[in-house]
């Protein structure tokens, strides 16, 4: 539940409108590449996760198999793939929101309160309503917040196939016409945007000191969460563009929304599309922020990061200070920065982060043969090197301007790092470990 409380909502009720546009009905394809991307990382990350079942990761696993620089740089990525995330996902709540009470009351937010700049507006006011929630839920206790997720996840299936069913009476294969207007091109740009939608399906792996039996509870829980997501988008893309031609899908708000909104005229599927779009978010930004949090007290924990990062509350044995570290960063992003830039800058920290993963999968086999490991990625080597090539390919596919902002984040990282980090790392040194898991067990 996690696993696609984080995943699904991250990009699918959103990313339709600015990934369509790139590669036309090919999107499909676009899809179906990224997906195969997250397949191949998640059979990456399931032997670690059964290797090493504890919290923190990618920063962890990077620590165990390449040492405290690199997992320290690691780390600073998955904030992209988290903090970042949760910010471009609470951006797309305030277009179904909008929508909700469009179709209900007659009335909307005003567009300056309702979008960030560069999208016609001056704050998002719904975005950071959003994200407050969300941290006074995590602060409350970790079983609310899963109890909550659980919820929203059994909803969200249900308006996505609701969706699918009602798009698909208004099915026009002449839709698909045309199908790859911009060619093999078009298709990878739009893979490296919609993979912002696969975005979240390693949460699993943050959660990997609360939950029974992990070695064999995580690599299940990852597959499981790559199967059902992947077949949710094909099915929801396959709706979408049959139902719409795919000329009509760029600047179109609350996407799915507005196609069933066509298709029924405004009848309640589109009411109840739009309301599982405001919930379906909410899940999916509180996941995201969960994941960030926990990665973030493992780091803190390690001395990566200063001591509130890792304080947990006496009472609801949560961190406190760190969550409201990480909501308000996600506030402001959410708030001020546009939905097509947060989502670039989270694919090239995920994706990054990604390529680590399935290197160490590499590196740990060659230096510790000998640790029982709950899970054997299939087809080694070839599989972790095929993830790391799709994942190069899918970074190739990126904007300059996303190459530049991430080259600056990695340049404060590492000012951070040689600044503080290195001078408060409880951790071995990287060339003497002391065991596999000293970040999470020490």
């Amino acid at each position: 539940m996690i696993g696609v409380g984080a995943t699904v909502g991250t990009g699918i009720f959103i990313v339709l409108n600015e990934a369509v546009p790139l590669s036309g009905p090919a999107v499909v394809f676009s899809f179906l590449l990224a997906g195969l991307t997250a397949a191949l990382t998640a059979l990456c990350y399931a032997e670690l996760a059964s290797t090493i079942p504890v919290s923190g990761a990618s920063y962890t696993y990077s620590y165990a198999t390449m040492g405290e620089l690199i997992a320290f740089l690691v780390g600073a990525c998955l904030v992209l793939e988290y903090g970042v995330a949760a910010g471009a996902v609470a951006v797309g709540w305030g277009e179904y929101l909008n929508a909700l009470l469009g179709q209900t009351t007659g009335h909307q937010l005003p567009e300056a309160f309702a979008a960030p700049p560069g999208e016609g507006g001056i704050v998002n006011v719904p975005a950071a309503v959003l994200v407050a929630l969300c941290c006074t839920l995590l602060v409350r206790g970790a079983k609310e917040s899963a109890t909550v997720n659980a919820i929203t996840v059994i909803i969200k299936l249900a308006v996505l196939m609701l969706f699918v069913a009602v798009a698909f009476t208004a099915f026009d294969g002449g839709n698909y016409a045309d199908f790859a207007p911009f060619g093999v091109s078009g298709v990878g740009l739009a893979a490296s945007m919609v993979f912002f939608s696969y975005i979240g399906m390693d949460t699993v792996s943050t959660a990997g000191e609360e939950v029974e039996n992990p070695r064999r509870t995580l690599p299940l829980a990852i597959f499981w969460t790559v199967i059902i997501v992947t077949t949710v988008y094909l099915l929801v893309a396959v709706a979408a563009v049959g139902a719409q031609n795919w000329t009509r899908f760029e600047g179109q708000d609350a996407g799915l929304a507005a196609i069933l909104g066509e298709v029924t005229g405004s009848g309640w599927p589109a009411v109840a599309l739009a309301a599982g779009g405001v919930v379906s978010i909410f899940g999916v930004t509180l996941a995201t922020i969960y994941g960030q949090t926990r990665i973030l007290f493992s780091m803190g924990r390690d001395g990566m990061l200063p001591e509130a990062f890792h304080k947990v509350h006496p009472r609801t044995k949560t961190p406190v200070r760190n969550t409201l570290i990480v909501s308000a960063f996600v506030c402001v992003l959410a708030a001020v920065v546009p939905l097509n830039v947060l989502a670039d800058i989270t694919s090239m920290g995920t994706l990054v982060a990604f390529t680590v993963v399935s290197l160490g999968v590499i590196v740990l086999r060659r230096t510790r043969p000998d640790l029982p490991r709950g899970f054997r990625v299939p087809g080694y080597p070839v599989t972790p090197i095929l993830s790391v090539l799709a994942c190069a390919y899918l970074v190739y596919g990126l904007s300059w301007l996303t190459y530049s902002l991430f080259a600056g984040w990695l340049t404060l990282a590492l000012i951070f790092y040689f600044t503080y980090s290195i001078r408060h790392s409880r951790l071995a040194s990287p060339d003497e470990p002391d065991d596999v898991t000293t970040p999470t067990t020490t």
